[in-house]
């Protein structure tokens, strides 16, 4: 069976080389006939339209003769009312039946009347004796020409009708027909299609480059017969090339068969016709470049074709061969899966693992940066907390000096004075229990201004050994944000602690904390006229162990630990530069409706 199929794809493979070059030959063959198809019609439709437009002019001329007006122009002796009735009579004329002149001549083929009379380019009184449609109707009663007018220097086809009075010399009636819109309807079409005369010379076609344009090298009668009759005036014939190479000596026949004609342009397939009576010659191209796509197309499409198939015959093949291989590694493959599984499952149990002991090291990390800021505040807190124990010590010994005289009313001022110092260093040490609080990790609705006081009264002591008070601007109702409320006072004092070592040694110190409210967001601004962070740290400072001081305190934790305390919460953290110099630290995060909480808590 497999030595079958491989047999086969060698035959499909044989076939596939050959395919190319029939389907080729086939389809180029297709291609030709029907464009010669398309151009036996084109030059059908354009015979019939030139032979319509003549014959609409045709009688127009012996029309005209019957009119008295023209047959007055027949006298020997013409007033000028005779020419003035005949010059407008000849303008109505043309204005409505839409050919583009017309004149009468006399015997000796003088202008008598025109249609033009009025304007620069008149015919009255010019002899057209030279031209043959006047010998032609003088001889015979009719004549029809195409040529360049001498006059107007416009293009036309002049037809001519003899009109006999009896005893009058004959006259002869000229309508000028125009045929140039033709010229810009074959353009439109797309296919070259031009009208030669009888000696081979273009002067209608969609082609400019061939107008006036012999097919073929004219012969010197030819050259001469064209010369006399001033049939293209203002055109030199002699001295353009022809148009069919110079290997074509004759004018092509209409009987012959579609051939193929190398022009400037490329290659052409041109068919011809003879329009009659004039013996014009009809061409009709069109450029045969799309037959070789097309044919190529067909050619590839073949190839491809080919292709397929024999790759479908091998496909066959490598999938029978495949099927086996596969059924052969399937335990394998089993086998690796199932000690995969198990490996995964470790890294699984190591990654859980990791991750608690990232969480207890981060959670030692937030402890260690609260003693940091604790340590940081010793010695003002020591100071906090000594000078009420002086106080009270002062106060009790005077109220037992007191008592011992006998004052027992100033001895109760004295207890209540002790009392409040009392009071002072309980909140002062309630405060620092509070933030040394270790393992609170639940999220909880939290008033964030409650969180903000808390850590300036932490702060105080320090704020106190730099002489500096800070300020709280908190706008509108209170707002609650859903965090931690001792890692939220942590983040707090961490940047009120940032700003009070900022302005250390500042004589116009001051520090702001503003809170605002907008579109569902808190804002939380520490502000201060320190000495500011440099640009090229203003990227950096949220990270972990960098710091700006020199002195050794710190860990350079504070900012990156607050920075993951409030997107815990959704919150984010921004450093700017104030204004008038130092630095804005704002802390932004979404509000939350306390109420709404408590009941899904519930």
């Amino acid at each position: 069976m497999m030595r079958n199929i491989g047999k086969m794809t060698a035959l499909m493979l044989v076939l596939t080389g050959i395919a190319p070059f029939v389907a080729y030959h086939l389809a180029l063959g297709a291609a030709i006939s029907s464009l010669e198809g398309q151009l036996q019609r084109s030059l059908v439709v354009t015979n019939r339209a030139i032979e319509t437009e003549i014959e609409r002019f045709r009688y127009l001329p012996l029309v005209l003769g019957e009119d008295a007006r023209i047959r007055a122009l027949a006298q020997s002796e013409r007033s000028p009312e005779v020419l003035e009735a005949a010059n407008r009579y000849l303008e109505r004329v043309v204005a409505q039946a839409g050919a583009a002149e017309l004149y009468v001549l006399d015997e000796r083929g003088i202008a008598l009347a025109a249609s033009n009379f009025a304007t620069p380019e008149t015919f009255v009184g010019h002899d057209y004796s030279f031209r043959p449609y006047f010998q032609d109707a003088l001889r015979a009663g009719e004549g029809r020409y195409y040529a360049i007018g001498v006059t107007t220097r416009k293009p036309g086809y002049f037809l001519t009708s003899r009109l006999d009075v009896p005893g009058r010399p004959p006259i002869i009636v000229v309508v000028k027909a125009d045929l140039l819109p033709f010229e810009a309807t074959w353009k439109a079409a797309g296919i070259r299609t031009a009208i030669a005369d009888r000696w081979g010379i273009v002067f209608l076609s969609g082609n400019p480059d061939w107008k006036y344009r012999p097919l073929v090298q004219l012969s010197p009668e030819a050259l001469a017969q064209v010369a006399e009759e001033r049939k293209y005036d203002g055109a030199d014939v002699a001295a353009t090339r022809p148009i069919l190479p110079s290997s074509v000596v004759r004018l092509p026949s209409a009987e012959a068969e579609a051939s193929a004609i190398h022009v400037e342009e490329g290659q052409l397939l041109a068919k011809f016709s003879i329009l009659h009576p004039d013996g014009w010659l009809v061409l009709a191209a069109t450029s045969t470049g799309d037959t070789g796509k097309i044919a190529g197309f067909w050619a590839l499409a073949a190839l491809i074709a080919g292709l397929l198939a024999t790759g479908a015959l091998y496909f066959v093949q490598q999938r029978a061969l495949m099927i086996r291989t596969r059924l052969r590694q399937g335990e394998i493959l089993e086998r690796k899966v199932a000690k995969r599984t198990r490996e995964l499952a470790r890294e699984i149990e190591m990654r859980k693992q990791t991750e608690d002991e990232l969480r207890h090291a981060q959670e030692g990390l937030v402890h260690s940066e609260k003693m940091a800021a604790l340590g940081r505040m010793s010695t003002a807190i020591v100071h906090e907390v000594s000078q009420p124990l002086a106080a009270l010590e002062a106060t009790l010994a005077t109220a037992g000096v007191l008592l011992e005289r006998g004052g027992a009313e100033k001895v109760g001022e004295r207890l209540l004075g002790a009392r409040a110092l009392v009071k002072r260093m309980q909140r002062t040490v309630k405060h620092l229990k509070t933030f040394a609080r270790k393992g609170v990790s639940d999220l909880e609705p939290v008033d964030i201004d409650l969180a903000v006081r808390n850590a300036l009264d932490l702060a105080a002591p320090r704020a106190k050994a730099l002489g500096v008070v800070p300020s709280y601007d908190a706008s509108g109702p209170a707002t609650f944000v859903t965090a931690v409320a001792v890692k939220l006072e942590q983040v707090m004092l961490n940047l009120i602690l940032n700003a009070l070592d900022a302005i250390d040694g500042r004589k116009d110190a001051s520090v702001l904390i503003r809170r605002t409210v907008e579109a569902g967001q808190v804002s939380i601004a520490v502000v201060d006229n320190g000495t500011g962070i440099a640009p090229e740290h203003r990227d950096r400072v949220a990270e972990p162990f960098f710091t700006t001081k020199l002195t050794g305190e710190g860990l350079g934790l504070g900012l990156a630990i607050s920075t993951a305390i409030l997107r815990e919460s959704g919150g984010e953290i921004t450093f700017a530069e104030a204004l008038g110099g130092g630095t804005v630290v704002t802390v932004s995060m979404p509000i939350v409706d306390r109420a709404g909480l408590s009941e899904a808590a519930q």
